[in-house]
């Protein structure tokens, strides 16, 4: 067989795989499947955007949810979990939460009802839909280091470090690669973010930060695991004139891509994530599965790194947010 005829008869294969999967892929059906989705709360953008892009992919599949909804409270969200296992559900999706989750994930699994869970990768779930955070962290940490020049003092906001997996993993990866750099030093002890009203609790404490490191002392402010916080980092260095002091963190929501937009912005550089597209991702995970495809332990939606005014603008228009020119 010729060159060519090898070429053509692998372009035909190659069509027909394309075409088979477009062909499944048009198949997925949640049809007649009742499908529990429990979210840690939807204040937060990345959590209402995850549980909204779960639940209209489930409708749009054809399934019934069965929502229920923390208010941001841990153990409330895990007791969500015992509602559902009592619902008649078919499959649950579970959006964040910390280690409560895990015993009624279990007992959902023993009942024989299929976990799928979003930014929490667990033992008892069949696939966890998230973003790379090991990505996320290290990129992050390139970033910070260029726009300091790989020197100088760095402040960082890491309450969850230890509470959070995904979190431990963003930090984790931002220290590591900040062991390339000797020239920057972490400024201890690191701050601890509250959750509740972050923005304001970030400010006060940032405030307080200044005032123990005047100018020409500290060079850059991060967030290592989410970004609301940083708006209140930015108001405290405007309302202190400290805007030299470059703020970096991740997620890159609407809000905070606003921010980055805005001309002479400290806040150099952030991540977006596609929460809509991750648990749109899940539940399409949730039809493949009960279409008896076996799926792989972690699924990655693509996230963007976002460096400076012009690439915020950029992302904010491409991710949909609307126009920022």
């Amino acid at each position: 067989m010729t060159f060519k005829s090898k070429l053509a008869v692998a372009l035909a294969c190659a069509g027909s795989i394309l075409a088979f999967s477009a062909h499944a892929e048009e198949k997925l059906s949640l049809e007649g499947k009742r499908i529990g989705v429990a979210v840690v709360g939807t204040q937060h953008f990345w959590d209402r955007e995850a549980f909204n892009g779960a639940t209209k992919t489930v409708e749009e599949l054809g399934g019934t949810v069965v929502p229920v909804d923390g208010g941001r409270d841990n153990q409330v969200h895990a007791d969500n979990h015992d509602i559902l296992l009592n619902s008649n559900v078919d499959a649950v999706i579970s959006i964040l939460g910390d280690d409560a989750v895990e015993p009624k994930f279990k007992a959902l699994r023993d009942k024989g009802i299929p976990v799928f869970t979003v930014d929490h990768p667990s033992v008892n779930s069949v696939n966890n839909s998230t973003s790379d955070n090991y990505y996320m962290g290290s990129t992050i940490g390139r970033l910070m280091a260029d726009a300091v020049g790989g020197k100088g003092k760095v402040a960082v906001f890491n309450a969850f470090e230890g509470a959070l997996r995904i979190c431990g993993i963003r930090a984790g990866l931002w220290k590591f690669v900040m062991q390339d750099y000797p020239g920057i030093e972490i400024v201890q002890p690191e701050l601890a973010e509250e959750f509740a009203n972050a923005p304001e609790d970030a400010r006060r404490k940032t405030l307080d930060l200044l005032s123990q490191h005047p100018k020409g002392t500290l060079d850059a402010i991060h967030v290592a695991c989410w970004d609301q916080p940083a708006i209140g980092v930015v108001q405290a260095l405007e309302e202190a004139g400290r805007t030299e002091i470059k703020v970096t963190a991740l997620d890159a929501g609407p809000d905070t891509l606003e921010i980055m937009a805005e001309e002479g912005s400290p806040f150099v550089a952030n991540v977006a994530q596609q929460p809509f597209k991750i648990g749109k991702t899940s539940a399409t995970n949730v039809a493949r599965y009960f279409a008896g495809e076996t799926l792989l332990p972690q699924t990655y939606v693509d996230v963007i790194p976002v460096s400076g005014r012009e690439e915020a603008k950029k992302t904010y228009k491409d991710l949909g947010y609307g126009s920022l020119d």
